[in-house]
């Protein structure tokens, strides 16, 4: 099988062609996995997966993650999130109102998972043009672009995570009680090393973090948004305009995303396939 390789105008992202992950073998997948390393941002185009195979491809890249919002889970196949604004019975068939804010999945959890894959499965479409695309910023080239005054600033510090710190500013969770049961605040490093490539990156964002140890709050809370305030900056990024069959595949050891909500609702309908897989200790 002769995969064929495309990269974008920007620090991170990869397109993949030529492939049916339903048949991947050996060595073209680990040419995937090395090229997802090298560009943490990997779309597979032209894909068609049933269940059952999206999940084994899932577990290639490492243990699939217990979903916590279990609510959206797939009634036959609970490693599936279900992302989508439909409503059956008038409810949410899954989870409709993820990732309006910069964000790295999970990172309120004491193990993230180190990857998140979409299977598009239904996507709104207004005037023969696709809506919804998902903003990348790469924390890596963040860092990379600070001073060494910054980074030797950043050294040893760790940060404080909240899985209410975005939710109460979005009111996108109604069952806070039972998820603070589940999910205690969890502290990582502030500057995170890839388990993978070894590079270094910021592992902050603005909705999660919400303290530093040995830090005043004042004082914490400001190197927290200096920091966050790179993440918009478009130097570091790439949008991802998706089409039917997409599997789009990102390193949450070295990005950040953002959802576009450009699309109306509920007669612009989306439909996602979620899995996150290989958490990892930030340490």
């Amino acid at each position: 099988m002769t995969l064929d390789f495309i990269y974008p105008d920007a620090p991170i992202g990869a397109e993949c062609r030529g492939v049916n992950l339903a048949e991947i073998g050996h060595d073209d997948f680990t040419a995937l996995s090395k090229l997802f390393d090298e560009r943490s941002v990997l779309c597979i185009r032209d894909q068609n997966l049933s269940e059952s195979a999206y999940i084994k491809f899932a577990k290639r890249f490492g243990a699939v993650e217990q979903l916590y919002m279990s609510d959206y889970a797939h009634p036959e196949y609970p490693e599936i999130l279900i992302v989508s604004n439909i409503k059956k019975g008038g409810k949410d068939i899954g989870h409709a109102d993820a990732g309006r804010v910069w964000h790295t999945d999970m990172s309120f959890m004491e193990k993230p998972p180190r990857a998140t894959m979409l299977h598009a499965r239904e996507l709104p479409v207004r005037n023969g043009v696709t809506l919804g695309d998902t903003h990348f910023s790469s924390m890596t080239a963040a860092y990379e672009a600070l001073t060494d005054t910054q980074r030797k600033r950043l050294e040893g510090l760790q940060v404080v995570h909240d899985v209410f710190g975005r939710r109460e500013k979005t009111q996108t969770h109604t069952h806070q009680d039972n998820l603070r049961k589940k999910q205690p605040k969890v502290i990582h490093p502030f500057v995170r090393t890839h388990p993978r490539t070894g590079r270094k990156g910021l592992y902050v964002s603005p909705g999660e973090c919400i303290a530093i140890p040995g830090l005043p709050d004042a004082e914490a809370l400001k190197l927290i948004d200096e920091m966050a305030a790179l993440i918009p900056q478009e130097r570091f990024h790439f949008t991802h305009k998706w089409r039917m069959g997409d599997v789009l595949i990102w390193d949450n050891c070295a990005v950040q995303h953002l959802a576009s909500f450009d699309y109306i609702w509920p007669e612009e309908r989306r439909l996602m396939w979620r899995i996150t897989v290989d958490p990892i200790a930030t340490g």
